[in-house]
C-alpha cells in the first residue's frame, strides 16, 4: 500500500522540534510522498528548503488568499519565479475564503486569477482554498474554464457542495479530502466523497491542522493520512490498499511526481 499526503503544512513551528521523527512515522504508515504547501512567500523559500533535505517531500509555491493583503510588492514576482524552477510541482494554496476577512474579497479574486494563470502557463497544478464561497468559486472557476479550457488544479480539503463537486469535476479539476471527513456529523461529506470518480479523487491532511478520528484534537500529521483513506475507502466499499493505491496514481498524475 502507498499513500500520498497531497496537503501538508510542514514548515508550520509545531513541526520545527521533530520533523525528521514526524516523516519516519510517515514512511512507516505507507506514505511514500508528501507535498509540503506554501502559504506565502517565506512559507514558499521554506517548503523548498524541506524538500531540498528531505527526498521524500514536494513543495508549492504560492500566497494563501488569508495573507495576500500582507504581501509585499515583490512577493509575487518572486513567489512566481520560484514556482517556474523544476523541483515546485504546483501553484498555491491560493483560492477564496469568505470565513475571515484578513484580505479583500477583490484582492483573493486577483491572486487567484494569477495563480490561475501562472498555472496555466507553467502547465502545473494549483491548489485550490475554498472556504464559505461556493458561489464564488463557482463564478471564477466557469469564467476561467470558459476562457481556456479545462483547469488543472485540487480543490484542497473539500467540503463544498454538490453543485460545486460536480462542476470542478467536469471543469477537469480533482477533489481532495481531509480529516473532516471522518467527523461523527460528516455523513453527508462521506456519502458525497463515495461519489467522486476514482481517477479524479485524493487524500490529504492539512496538517497540522484538523486531525483525523482516531487523532482528533492531536496534532495532525502525514501518518495520519492513513485513517482519512481507511474512511474514504469504507465509505466507497473499496479495500484500503486499493484506494491508497488509486489515490496515490492520481497524486503521481496532477502533480507530475
Amino acid at each position: 500500500m502507498t499513500l500520498i499526503d497531497t496537503h501538508a503544512h510542514l514548515d508550520d513551528e509545531r513541526f520545527a522540534a521533530d520533523l525528521p521523527d514526524v516523516l519516519e512515522r510517515a514512511k512507516a504508515a505507507g506514505v511514500e510522498r508528501i507535498v509540503a504547501v506554501a502559504t506565502t512567500l517565506a512559507s514558499t523559500l521554506r517548503c523548498m528548503e524541506l524538500a531540498n533535505a528531505h527526498d521524500m517531500l514536494r513543495p508549492s509555491a504560492g500566497i494563501h488568499p488569508n495573507h495576500a493583503a500582507e504581501t509585499g510588492p515583490e512577493d509575487w514576482d518572486e513567489v512566481a519565479r520560484l514556482a517556474a524552477t523544476s523541483h515546485v510541482v504546483a501553484l498555491g494554496e491560493t483560492g477564496l475564503d469568505r470565513h475571515w476577512d484578513f484580505t479583500p474579497f477583490a484582492v483573493q479574486e486577483d491572486y487567484f486569477a494569477r495563480h490561475l494563470d501562472l498555472g496555466r502557463r507553467l502547465n502545473k497544478a494549483v491548489i485550490i482554498h475554498s472556504r464559505e464561497c461556493d458561489s464564488d468559486m463557482l463564478r471564477v472557476l466557469r469564467a476561467e474554464y470558459d476562457r481556456n479550457g479545462s483547469i488543472s488544479g485540487i480543490m484542497h480539503s473539500f467540503t463544498g457542495g454538490e453543485e460545486l463537486a460536480q462542476a470542478c469535476l467536469d471543469m477537469g479539476l480533482y477533489l481532495s479530502f481531509a480529516g473532516m471527513v471522518t467527523y461523527k456529523n460528516a455523513s453527508s461529506l462521506r456519502a458525497l466523497a463515495a461519489r467522486i470518480p476514482a481517477d479524479r479523487i485524493l487524500v490529504e491532511t492539512d496538517c497540522p491542522y484538523l486531525a483525523p478520528v482516531p487523532h482528533r484534537g492531536k496534532r495532525n500529521e502525514p501518518a495520519f493520512v492513513a485513517a482519512t483513506a481507511q474512511c474514504l475507502a469504507e465509505a466507497r466499499g473499496e479495500e484500503l490498499a486499493a484506494f491508497a493505491d488509486q489515490t496515490s496514481r492520481n497524486a503521481r498524475c496532477v502533480f507530475g511526481l
